[in-house]
């Protein structure tokens, strides 16, 4: 189930939190993650959403520059 109240009092960027939102559900929906996930149940998008919600993902800006 999405958290639709914490989404909507959220107080960030939301556009950086939903682009990390969606670059950490394809990771999970590529790799063994999916399965632990959906085996518990749950969809890939909620679990992932609450964790952007919670601050549970760690990320870094990127600044634009390849190496």
């Amino acid at each position: 189930m999405i958290p639709l109240n914490e989404l909507i009092d959220k107080e960030c960027n939301v556009y950086e939190m939903t682009s990390v939102a969606i670059k950490e559900a394809a990771i999970y929906a590529a790799t063994d993650k999916r399965k632990e996930i959906e085996d518990e149940g749950e969809k890939i998008v909620s679990v992932v959403l609450s964790r952007a919600l919670n601050d549970e993902i760690e990320y870094r800006e990127d600044d634009g520059q390849q190496e």
